[in-house]
Formats: C-alpha cells, structure tokens, sequence
C-alpha cells in the first residue's frame, strides 16, 4: 500500500510505527479504528445532542488516544481539548467546536478508508 495517502494528508505514520511496530499492525489498527468510528461517531453525536458530558469525554478521550497512536495529530489534540472541555463540563467550547471535531474525524475516516481500499 502507497502511504502517500496518508503523509500527504498530514498523518505522521512514524508515530504509529514507533508504536505498533511495523506496518502490517498499522494497518490493522487503522481498520480497528475505522470499525470503531462506526459506532463511536454516531455516539459521540448522541451524546452531544443529549447533553451528556460524562458519556462525551470518555468517547473523544477514547478518540484521542486511537489518534495519537496512529498519528492523527490534528484529530489528537482536537479530541484532547472536547475531552478536558467536557471533563470540565464548558458545554460553550463544545457547542462551539463539535462541528470541527466532526469535521476532522470523518476527513480522517475518509483518509484512512481511502489507503485501506474500504
């Protein structure tokens, strides 16, 4: 598979391999994460909308780490500031902010479903 999808992207499959080991696993836990955002953004909308900021900061936190292991490091830090938000209870940040969170996660999904074939 051509990574170039991926750097040119501004995902930094450097830090995924210090972590993972090797590509095969990357690209593993990339599909692990594709099949996670399936029910993990419909539940961070749900969440949102139900105003449930408990519930919220442990998805994005679960958003963040996936993030940074893989190299998203836009979607990390994204995902990092709804999750000390949230923790934080500033239901203004997140009101603000969730359409770009969105954004960013499901450019990334499309990234990712691209470099996989999916």
């Amino acid at each position: 598979m051509d990574t170039t999808i991926l750097t040119s992207n501004g995902i930094d499959i450097n830090k995924g391999l210090d972590l993972l080991g090797d590509m095969d696993m990357y690209n593993e836990t990339l599909g692990d994460f594709l099949e996670e955002s399936e029910s993990r953004i419909p539940n961070i909308i749900n969440y949102f909308n139900a105003g449930d900021m408990p519930n919220y900061a442990v998805l994005v936190h679960a958003m963040k780490s996936d993030s940074k292991y893989l190299g998203f490091d836009k979607l990390a830090e994204m995902s990092y500031n709804h999750e000390m938000a949230s923790k934080d209870n500033n239901v203004e940040f997140v009101n603000a902010n969730i359409n770009a969170l969105l954004e960013e996660a499901n450019r990334v999904i499309n990234v990712v479903k691209e470099y996989l074939g999916r």
